[in-house]
């Protein structure tokens, strides 16, 4: 079902001017949607407390892989096929290290990548969801929900006008 929002889009030349407008909304109670910048802001990560749990699940995949690598190889090497010959000790743990090290590693990427992109509903062949194009480039977009904002219009557009916006905006956008 494709449902029609709402937006409310501020853009900001630069970066001072995006957090500190950002910062006056979130002092007047303003929800924000999402802030899109062509690079990360240490100021909007942390305001945004957008939590994530992606470490949590790389470090349980980690330790899945852990147990599995290690049952495996010492399944393989002394249940299955044991082969005594030539003072071989009955498990030769020491050997698995590096192999259990290295794909360990090698799971927690590829598990930790698939995660974020079900997570993020990122697929090939999806079209992307792009707000305002230019953002992509060197414009810093503020996107609120009209619905949730938490202000009127008149007021949240003077807010973004008075901190340096250069264009405050409404745009329809399908959802699924």
């Amino acid at each position: 079902m494709i449902m029609n929002k709402r937006y409310l889009i501020g853009v900001f030349d630069d970066e001072h001017t995006l957090v500190d407008a950002f910062e006056k909304a979130l002092e007047k109670g303003v929800v924000i949607e999402e802030v899109y910048t062509p690079y990360p802001i240490h100021e909007i990560l942390t305001g945004m407390k957008n939590k994530t749990n992606i470490t949590t699940a790389a470090f349980f995949f980690g330790l899945f892989a852990v147990i599995m690598l290690l049952g495996g190889m010492y399944w393989a090497a002394v249940v299955s096929w044991p082969l005594h010959f030539g003072g071989k000790p009955f498990n030769t743990f020491p050997s698995f290290i590096v192999v259990t090290i290295v794909a360990t590693i090698l799971t927690i990427t590829i598990l930790t990548l698939l995660t974020f992109s079900v997570r993020s509903k990122i697929y090939p062949g999806k079209k992307a969801d792009i707000i305002d194009i230019r953002a992509t480039d060197d414009k810093f977009i503020i996107l609120l929900d009209q619905e949730k904002m938490g202000m009127g219009k008149p007021e949240i557009t003077k807010l973004f006008q008075n901190q340096g916006a250069t264009e405050v905006y409404e745009k329809d956008a399908n959802t699924n």
